[in-house]
Formats: C-alpha cells, sequence, structure tokens
C-alpha cells in the first residue's frame, strides 16, 4: 500500500514577476490576483518534461498564498494575426497589460483520480532527487515563458507553516479561475469559483482547497 509521504509532495514556489491572463480579457490584458490551478498544473507537467497535458488529470491541487502580490500596470506590444505576413505592422499593436510581482505561494500536490504509473507527485520527487533522469527543455516558467520562476523547494513532510492565505472553492466566491484550459478555444476550459481566505497558521489543506485537475 502506498503511503501518504508518496501521494502528496508540498512545493515552495517564488516568482519575481508574472501576468496571470484572465480569461475574458481582451485589448486590457487583466491577471488574475493568485496564480489558477491551470497555470500551476501547467508549470509542474514542465518540471518533469512532461509534454502530454492529459498525462496526469485526477491529480488534485490546493494553493495558499504566502505573499500578496503587488499589482502594476505596462504597455507592450501584443501581436494579433490580422494578416498572412507575420510582418505586417497590423499585426502588433500597443496595449495595457497588468503584472504581478514578489509572488510566492505554497502548492500541495496529491495523487487524487492520477491513475498514471509513476503518478505526479512521484515524477516530481524523481525529478528533484535526480535531474539527470528528466528530459525536458527550456526555462521554467508560471504563465508566459518571460515569466520565469526564482525557484521551487520540496518542503518537508511535518511542515508547520507560516502564515497562508488559502484559495478555496466556493459558489459565491468573487474569483472565477480556470482549472482547465482549452488552448485551441475557449469551449473546452472549466471554470471554478474560489474565493480567498483570511491569513491563517493552518499548514495542511482544508478539503475545500483541493481542486480536481480534469477536462470535464
Amino acid at each position: 500500500m502506498m503511503k501518504t509521504s508518496e501521494k502528496i509532495l508540498a512545493l515552495e514556489v517564488e516568482i519575481p514577476i508574472a501576468s496571470f491572463r484572465q480569461s475574458r480579457a481582451r485589448e486590457y490584458a487583466e491577471t488574475y490576483p493568485v496564480p489558477p490551478p491551470s497555470t500551476v498544473y501547467g508549470m509542474l507537467l514542465s518540471i518533469i518534461g512532461e509534454m502530454d497535458r492529459y498525462k496526469h488529470c485526477g491529480t488534485r491541487l490546493a494553493i495558499a498564498m504566502l505573499s500578496q502580490p503587488q499589482k502594476s500596470t505596462v504597455i507592450r506590444t501584443f501581436r494579433r494575426f490580422k494578416k498572412k505576413d507575420i510582418h505586417d505592422a497590423s499585426n502588433a499593436r500597443p496595449d495595457y497589460q497588468e503584472l504581478l510581482t514578489d509572488i510566492r505561494f505554497i502548492a500541495w500536490v496529491d495523487i487524487g483520480e492520477d491513475n498514471s504509473q509513476p503518478a505526479l507527485p512521484q515524477r516530481l520527487k524523481i525529478a528533484f532527487n535526480d535531474p539527470a533522469a528528466i528530459n525536458r527543455f527550456g526555462g521554467i516558467c508560471l504563465g508566459e515563458s518571460r515569466d520565469l520562476v526564482n525557484s521551487i523547494n520540496i518542503l518537508p513532510e511535518n511542515y508547520q507553516g507560516e502564515s497562508l492565505q488559502w484559495l478555496v472553492k466556493d459558489e459565491d466566491g468573487l474569483l472565477t479561475l480556470p482549472y482547465w484550459v482549452d488552448h485551441v478555444g475557449s469551449k473546452g476550459t472549466r471554470w471554478q469559483r474560489y474565493l480567498m481566505l483570511e491569513t491563517s497558521n493552518q499548514s495542511y489543506p482544508p478539503e475545500s482547497a483541493w481542486t480536481i485537475i480534469k477536462t470535464n
């Protein structure tokens, strides 16, 4: 029988700057205030070099913020393909984008209904314990490829948290975040409503903090 420590993994993640573009944002690229579960799942797959994003469906994620990221707005060039010639000037235009700075959080990864062998938490442990065993490319980022992760550390099993702000599911929550993104269109994207709890010293995810990564 698998031990609990083999089923669950806690990672502390730090990113200096990132933007988690809201799904329905258009010209003004607003950011979610916290990393959505779908974005965190993508980062985890990148760590282990997994290209098949369906591979670990059924994994459960829980997220708690260690920091309160500050929001700022920049103007940058976005590309939209209105003309076939990629270099056509009409394909580029400046727009505003929101950024977050000082993003620190803990992500708990639980096997949940992931039937893969090995499951995602186990593959992550292999990646940290024996990096040479992993075949991957590129920098590890959270969201856009520009938003590189500064550090990721596995927390000890007996981790007793600092002050944490839990992201929990709530039907009346004001945050609507994607837990699965359809990269071809928006039809297959799945959202869940959340709220941020007040800061507490609870170091293990409450049941309402778990999100199952799935396509429906």
